[in-house]
């Protein structure tokens, strides 16, 4: 089993990519296989509404990194998405991304149902987690909780590892997606 974690974040080492390495190393203690996706800073079309991924299931008509990324997500066990607050919501790679994969797995059979999704964020705008939430559960997948709202404090690059309840609220996020893996799949 494995869990790939989305940073739709430009900043490769930021605080949204130090927030998923904390909950996929708590996935690694446990045995899972995990892998971060560098979304964020890459050139991205959002969907243009044509259709051709009814025509072609499990891709889209726009060939770029998005089809190769839904592959990953279709491999997948659990998907965590990060992304850092813009003006109140998501980066515009991270929108993208739910939009097109939205669309290609109603299309290929509901591909990503009883998955389990996970949002994190930068404090800011609740709106970034519901964005990214309303994925998931619109994709019939499984969204676990944690402490508190999945998400830091954290402003400046380092913010995060200072950030305590943050932390702790990652790590909880990844004991419970352990969790949630271990009921569904009964074991790795």
């Amino acid at each position: 089993m494995n869990v790939l974690a989305i940073n739709g974040s430009p900043n490769p080492a930021g605080n949204t990519a130090r927030m998923l390495s904390t909950v996929l190393g708590v996935c690694a203690e446990a045995g899972y296989q995990t892998e971060i996706y560098q979304a964020g800073g890459r050139a991205v079309r959002g969907c243009a509404a044509c259709g051709k991924c009814a025509e072609h299931p499990g891709r889209c008509e726009i060939d770029d990194w998005v089809n190769e990324l839904y592959l990953k997500m279709k491999a997948a066990d659990g998907i965590i998405i990060g992304s850092p607050t813009y003006y109140s919501d998501l980066t515009a790679e991270t929108k993208a991304l739910i939009d097109r994969c939205g669309y290609i797995s109603g299309r290929d059979g509901r591909s990503l149902s009883r998955k389990i999704g996970a949002a994190v964020r930068r404090a800011g705008g609740i709106h970034t987690l519901d964005s990214i939430q309303h994925f998931f559960l619109i994709n019939d997948m499984i969204v676990p909780g944690s402490t508190y709202w999945n998400m830091s404090l954290s402003m400046r690059p380092g913010d995060y590892d200072q950030d305590a309840e943050g932390v702790r609220t990652m790590r909880r996020l990844g004991e419970n997606i352990v969790w949630l893996l271990e009921m569904i799949g009964g074991g790795h």
